[in-house]
């Protein structure tokens, strides 16, 4: 099995690290990473100048690795295009959740959408950070179990998994869809310039069985995810209207 490697943070993250290193267990795994950080970059592709790419600073023990100036699907379609045929795509580990609403503007997630418009199985992976790193070492037999169960499935296929920092199981779940409070902080930097950041904060909590919920209680979320973003309600009720002329 031939695994592409990427994520949202960057080469330099120790979360991609940790996932290859896993990864290898399955198969033989390349890396290809954007060269600086592009968190909630979303699927944005690069059109209006060339991409390239460099052998990666950082050492990958037996791994192939390599860094583009450019974005989380950039990496997915110029890594698929010059390594070849390509099983899966893995995206991660992520440092911070894509968790809920989150999904539409994550970089993480983006890699793995990317990998399923070429053809390719992607499967995200992410964790919640606090004051520290997340202990990789202690996520990893929850990774590999992870990945043994997702890559057995021969179909093509989008997977969005969120692991807690301490986690004991694993549950398949949905996405949380809440409103979200989205608040503008204003603040200045050190030369008197106004600057801004953007935050969330959910107004309702999680229901059951979804993947916020599941994080909430120490489970490994896995969410199936599709490409088609058809809403089947309102398409069947408009066309049992009549005729638009």
């Amino acid at each position: 099995m031939r695994i592409l490697i990427t994520n949202d943070d960057g080469i330099y993250s120790p979360g991609i690290a940790a996932l290859a290193q896993i990864a290898s267990r399955f198969g033989e795994v390349r890396v290809v990473a954007p060269d600086v950080e592009q968190s909630s970059m979303g699927h944005a592709v690069t059109h209006s100048r060339p991409l390239s790419y460099k052998t990666s600073p950082i050492k990958f023990e037996g791994i192939d690795a390599y860094r583009v100036n450019g974005t989380p699907a950039d990496c997915v379609a110029l890594g698929t295009h010059l390594w070849g045929h390509t099983d899966v795509v893995l995206s991660g580990i992520n440092m911070g959740p894509n968790l809920g609403n989150s999904m539409w503007h994550s970089g993480t997630l983006a890699a793995a959408k990317q990998a399923v418009l070429l053809g390719i199985k992607g499967i995200a992976l992410s964790t919640p950070v606090g004051k520290t790193e997340p202990d990789f070492k202690a996520l990893e037999p929850f990774v590999a179990k992870t990945l043994e169960l997702l890559l057995k499935d021969t179909e093509l296929s989008l997977y969005n998994v969120n692991f807690p920092q301490q986690p004991t199981e694993i549950r398949w779940t949905r996405q949380s869809v809440r409103l979200y409070d989205g608040t503008i902080v204003p603040g200045m930097d050190p030369l008197g310039r106004k600057h801004y950041w953007f935050t969330v904060t959910p107004l309702e909590p999680a229901e059951e069985g979804t993947d916020r919920w599941a994080i909430d209680q120490g489970y490994v979320s896995i969410t199936p995810l599709r490409l088609d973003l058809t809403d089947e309600k309102v398409l069947r009720k408009a066309l049992e209207q009549p005729a638009i002329v």
